[in-house]
């Protein structure tokens, strides 16, 4: 039952954000807009994206060593296409991250390493995320000049690296307040791990790379939707004005981010006095280009020999052996 609920609750938040947008913007424009679409760039953006889970995949790989376990790579590009299929069409039931889990657990990691990884991997990437945000701030706020958008800009960049601070400081050896917490105590053992990756010059090295890497993939993505829509945007101001949406795309209200990116997309593009049109387009062709990936990942699914039913075990699974839920 709470499940239902949290699904229809994000649910009518996406569905009330896009209304909100799409009342902004002329909806007979863009119509014809995507109507006419280059699809050469399309092809571009859906490369891309695949590139995107190709890297995800090298990075959890490294991960996933440091927290004690192998995955070759050819196992960890299946988990995450299928991994990508589920935060696609079922975020608020399953998704990708617990499809990971899933499957990472029952390859014979263990659900402790799989929780561990995939907790580290999506902190790692918010976090590496979040840096780059903040040190594009400079010409971000040159490009943004209303006094409440750079403030909230600045809000999303430094909140998101004070986040990442709190979880790398539970895993501080002297902090032995969270020993005392079932929660906090496996958050500490998690952060811990974390710290292993930090210090290992190799690993460490690698992830960050990376992770700027599948950050570039998306700005080539968020250009390439530009470019196919013949949008008035050049790839500096794509760079500047899309990285923080996604950031605040990855907070968890809505359904696969759905109308907040929309709506966010929309106000980064207003205050940068871009056609707020563009904006919508551009969210809309990434949210769209997206799914269709998602689909290879389910047509992966199928073809690994996993039916529509081990959706709620996976589920059930997960939930059962989840310390940080």
């Amino acid at each position: 039952m709470r499940r239902l609920v949290s699904f229809l609750v994000k649910a009518a938040i996406s569905a009330l954000l896009l209304f909100l947008s799409l009342r902004r913007v002329d909806l007979d424009s863009v119509g014809q807009r995507l109507g006419a679409l280059d699809l050469g760039w399309i092809g571009f953006t859906m490369i891309m994206l695949c590139i995107s889970i190709l890297l995800v995949s090298l990075r959890w790989r490294e991960i996933v060593a440091i927290c004690g376990a192998k995955l070759p790579l050819a196992t960890a590009l299946r988990y995450s296409f299928i991994g990508q299929f589920f935060s696609q069409v079922l975020p608020s039931t399953v998704g990708g991250d617990v499809a990971r889990i899933w499957l990472l657990a029952r390859g014979g990691a263990g659900w402790s390493t799989a929780i561990y990884s995939v907790l580290i991997d999506r902190v790692v990437g918010v976090s590496v995320l979040a840096i780059v945000v903040v040190a594009c701030l400079p010409w971000t706020l040159n490009l943004v000049h209303d006094p409440i958008a750079r403030a909230t800009l600045a809000l999303i960049g430094f909140g998101a690296l004070a986040a990442a601070l709190i979880f790398l400081g539970l895993g501080l050896r002297y902090l032995r307040l969270t020993e005392k917490w079932w929660l906090t105590r496996h958050l500490a053992t998690a952060s811990r791990l974390a710290w292993r990756l930090c210090r290992s010059a190799g690993p460490g090295t690698r992830v960050a790379i990376l992770s700027l890497a599948i950050h570039l993939s998306t700005v080539l993505v968020a250009w390439g939707s530009a470019r196919a829509a013949h949008a008035s945007v050049d790839f500096l101001q794509i760079l500047l004005l899309v990285l923080p949406v996604i950031l605040v795309a990855t907070i968890p209200v809505s359904i696969a981010g759905w109308g907040v990116r929309e709506s966010a997309m929309i106000l980064a593009f207003s205050y940068a006095g871009l056609a707020e049109n563009d904006g919508l387009i551009v969210s809309i062709l990434f949210g769209a280009e997206s799914l269709a990936v998602g689909a290879i990942g389910g047509i992966v699914w199928i073809a690994s020999g996993y039916r529509w039913r081990s959706i709620k075990i996976i589920e059930a699974d997960t939930l059962a052996h989840d310390p940080t839920a």
